[in-house]
C-alpha cells in the first residue's frame, strides 16, 4: 500500500524511525521497502479509524486490523491477500511493537495474532544434468558488445546461487569484499532474519568468480568504489528482479525442450544443490549450515524428495 499518506505527524515520524530501525538491524532493502508498507497501512487504519495516538493502541486493534486485510482485496493480483501476505504483516506488526517498546513507548498490548498455515508447494529439483545445461547456455554467442560480459557474470550468478546455494536477497547484497579468495569462503553478511554465516566454494566456483570480478565486472563499473558483486551494464548495482530475468534468458537458451518449459527461478537452484549434496552423502547438519536453516527440519524437506524420486524409479 506504497500510495498510502499518513497526515499524522507522529505516525509519519513512526512510519520514517522504524525504517531507519530495521535498517540498522539488517534487513535488506526489499525487506525494509515491504516492511515500511505495511506499518504504513497499518499507521493508516489506525488513523481512519480515529486512532490518533500510539499510545492508546488496544488489543482489538490488532484483530479489527487483521480482519481488514483479510477481507480486502490484492491491488496487484486481485483477489485476496494469501496466507503469506497474511502472515509477513502479522510479524512486521510483531517487529513494530518490539521497535516501540524499544523506543520506550510503555503498557503497549503485545501481538498475539496467530500465523496462518501455509500449504507446502511442490519444491522443483534440476538434475545435475540440467545444471550443467544452464552453465553450456552461459557459452552463448553473439554480436553484442557486451554479450562476452554477460557470460560470464552469468556463470558467476548461476555459481553464487547453486554453488554456493544463496537465496536470492543473500546473493543480491553480496560484495566483493564478503568474497575471500584465499580460503574461497563468501561471508553472507545479510542473511534470512539478519544472521550471518560463512559459506565456502570450489575451485571452480573460485574460477568463474574471479574471471567476473576481475577481467569483466571491471569494464561496467563507473566507480572504483563500487562494491557489489552484481552490476549492469548501466554500472549500477543488479536488483533481484533483474537477475531473475536474466536467469530465465538463460534457461530459454538451453537446448533440452523440457528445461525450457519448467517454472523454475534463483531458488530452485539453492534446492537443487542442497538435494545434491544430500544425494553425493553431505551430512544432514552440514547441508543445514551450509544453506543457514535455523532448523534441522527446515532441511530434512530434501531427505523426503530423494526418497519421493527414489519410489517412482
Amino acid at each position: 500500500m506504497k500510495n498510502l499518506k499518513l497526515k499524522n505527524s507522529s505516525y509519519q515520524h513512526l512510519e520514517k524511525a522504524f525504517k531507519e530501525w530495521v535498517d540498522i538491524l539488517g534487513y535488506s532493502s526489499g525487506m525494509q521497502y515491504y516492511m515500511q508498507c505495511h506499518v504504513r497501512e497499518f499507521l493508516h487504519f489506525l488513523e481512519t479509524n480515529n486512532i490518533n495516538q500510539i499510545t492508546t493502541l488496544q488489543q482489538k486493534h490488532y484483530k479489527e486490523y487483521f480482519t481488514y486485510i483479510s477481507t480486502r482485496s490484492n491491488q496487484r493480483r486481485g483477489g485476496g491477500l494469501s496466507n503469506n501476505s497474511l502472515n509477513k504483516q502479522i510479524q512486521t506488526l510483531e517487529k513494530f511493537y518490539e521497535f516501540l517498546i524499544h523506543k520506550g513507548v510503555q503498557h503497549l498490548p503485545p501481538v498475539t495474532l496467530r500465523q496462518l498455515k501455509l500449504e507446502r508447494k511442490e519444491v522443483e529439483v534440476l538434475t545435475q544434468e540440467e545444471i550443467q545445461e544452464l552453465y553450456k547456455a552461459t557459452n552463448n554467442e553473439s554480436d553484442y558488445y557486451l554479450q562476452e560480459i554477460f557470460n560470464a557474470r552469468d556463470r558467476a550468478m548461476l555459481t553464487v546461487f547453486y554453488s554456493c546455494g544463496l537465496r536470492r536477497n543473500e546473493g543480491v547484497n553480496l560484495s566483493i569484499d564478503d568474497i575471500n579468495f584465499d580460503t574461497r569462503i563468501i561471508h553472507v553478511r545479510k542473511g534470512k532474519n539478519y544472521k550471518e554465516r560463512l559459506v565456502p566454494f570450489s575451485k571452480t566456483s573460485l574460477k568463474y568468480l574471479q574471471e567476473w570480478i576481475y577481467d569483466y565486472r571491471i569494464q561496467l563499473i563507473k566507480s572504483q568504489k563500487e562494491g557489489a558483486l552484481f552490476i549492469g551494464n548501466s554500472g549500477k548495482p543488479i536488483n533481484g528482479g533483474s537477475l531473475y530475468r536474466r536467469f530465465k534468458q538463460i534457461q530459454q537458451l538451453v537446448e533440452n525442450a523440457e528445461l525450457r518449459t519448467k517454472e523454475i527461478g534463483l531458488h530452485t537452484l539453492r534446492h537443487s544443490i542442497a538435494t545434491h549434496l544430500l544425494q553425493n552423502g553431505m551430512e544432514l547438519q552440514k547441508i543445514q549450515r551450509f544453506l543457514g536453516h535455523a532448523s534441522l527440519e527446515t532441511t530434512q524437506i530434501y531427505t523426503h524428495l530423494i526418497q519421493k524420486d527414489a519410489s517412482n524409479i
